[in-house]
């Protein structure tokens, strides 16, 4: 199956770089560009994008606010979104996180890191860039609006739908660990463990594994590492 990707940006010149890139390789294509998160929202219903490579700061509506928008949307709940960021901008970064957005990759990285954050999302695994990891993550979930312990009640309370087994493999996917990992480390399948992450996305109504993770910490079932 082809990947259809949207690029979201508003300097041409590295829509170009970035369109010459996808379509070089024989499992994607581009399928439309955008300048602005509107134009983007827009583009994702028409042209049933899979992936949308999304600039976070664009005039107008933003990359933020457009992943809010494709998020909010029964019609897109296909559409994974890709914020393609610097990292003087980690806030952003959460707030995205927040809003529905499957992870995010710096500007700067290599092209097969980019090629591979395509392939990751589309198969709805949680894409966090290696250089910017899971405890940054954190760290910025920490110091938002949870509780003083650490924990968002209203969170909280929704783990009481997950079974024992199903929490133990959120805390696992809230590690970063593939299901493959996770299965040799509750030595069970990884058929198993792919039930029990599709089991707790649906209970906890989450997109996609990255949102797995902002719930895992948000509930305070993972707390943050500051180190």
């Amino acid at each position: 199956m082809t990947i259809r990707v949207l690029l979201a940006d508003d300097q041409a010149l590295l829509r170009s770089a970035f369109r010459v890139l996808v379509d070089s390789e024989p499992d994607m294509e581009v399928v439309g560009e955008a300048s602005d998160g509107a134009e983007a929202v827009r583009l994702a219903r028409e042209q049933r994008a899979d992936v949308v490579l999304m600039d976070i700061r664009m005039p107008g509506t933003d990359g933020l606010q457009a992943t809010r928008l494709i998020s909010a949307d029964p019609a897109l709940a296909q559409v994974r979104v890709v914020i393609l960021t610097t990292f003087e901008v980690d806030d952003y970064v959460v707030q995205a996180l927040r809003a529905g957005a499957s992870g995010f990759l710096g500007k700067g990285s290599e092209p097969e890191e980019l090629l591979s954050a395509i392939r990751v999302a589309a198969g709805g695994e949680a894409l966090l860039s290696p250089t910017a990891t899971k405890g940054l993550i954190a760290r910025f979930l920490a110091q938002g609006d949870l509780a003083d312990d650490g924990r968002d009640p209203a969170r909280s309370d929704r783990l009481d739908a997950l079974t024992g087994r199903e929490r133990e493999v959120l805390v696992q996917v809230a590690g970063g660990h593939s299901n493959d990992e996770i299965a040799e480390r509750l030595e069970v399948s990884p058929l198993t463990v792919k039930t029990h992450v599709n089991r707790a996305m649906a209970k906890l109504g989450a997109r996609d594994r990255a949102q797995l993770v902002v719930i895992a910490y948000e509930s305070g079932l993972v707390r943050p590492r500051m180190d």
